[in-house]
Formats: C-alpha cells, structure tokens, sequence
C-alpha cells in the first residue's frame, strides 16, 4: 500500500521526506509559502466554497459532508487531479498538507481515504 500521510500546515514536521501537496482550496492563514516547502498546491481538490462554509468543521456534519465532497470530487476536472495525486502516491511518500484545526474531520482525510480506494482497485 502507498505510504499518504496527513500533515497540518501549522505542524514542525516540514522535514519528513515526501512530496508535499496542499490540498486548501484557500492559502492558510499566517502561512509563508517558503516554509511549508510544497512541491504542489490543488487548490481545485479543496471542497467548493458552499459545502466548505456549510461544514464550518461541525463534527456532526462529518457523514453528510464526506458524502457531499467525494460527490464533487467525482467532477472530470477533480478527477484528473486525483489522478496526478495517485501517480505520486504510487512514486513514494505523499504527504496531503491541510489547514484545518481539527485533524480527524477534514478534506485531507476524505481524499486520503479516496486515494487509498484509487489504490486498491
């Protein structure tokens, strides 16, 4: 199985070895650019606006939300990205770099779940 970890934008672990994609669809706050040593940003891999503003990371809103985004991540553009990002799992370590508070209910557990299947099949 690829190794696809999971990484908040605020962490110290900008060391680990991997290739580092921001998975935001909005720059973190506070954040320079230089210091989270990205190799990608897919900002279009991020949930709309709407469902985004609509979570506002509300643990109860967890199921229907992942329902909603792996609808949205089902769009041909979407998938196309999906596709790169299981090419670089498939190469080495991939590290998805969020900036969410709360690391259990995010867009970067969802997608790494959906690579994970990507994988699989």
């Amino acid at each position: 199985m690829a190794d696809i970890r999971l990484q908040r934008v605020y962490g110290s672990d900008v060391a680990a070895p991997g290739t580092r994609v921001l998975v935001d669809r909005v720059w973190p706050r506070g954040v320079k650019k230089d210091d989270l040593r990205l190799d990608h940003w897919l900002r279009e891999l991020g949930p709309s606006d709407e469902l985004r503003k609509w979570f506002g990371h509300r643990p109860e809103r967890w199921p229907e939300f992942q329902r909603r985004y792996r609808e949205e991540l089902e769009e041909p553009s979407r998938r196309a990205l999906l596709d790169q990002l299981v090419e670089l799992a498939r190469r080495g370590p991939l590290i998805l770099l969020f900036g969410a508070a709360d690391e259990d209910h995010n867009q970067a557990v969802v997608l790494r779940s959906v690579l994970e299947e990507r994988l699989r099949a």
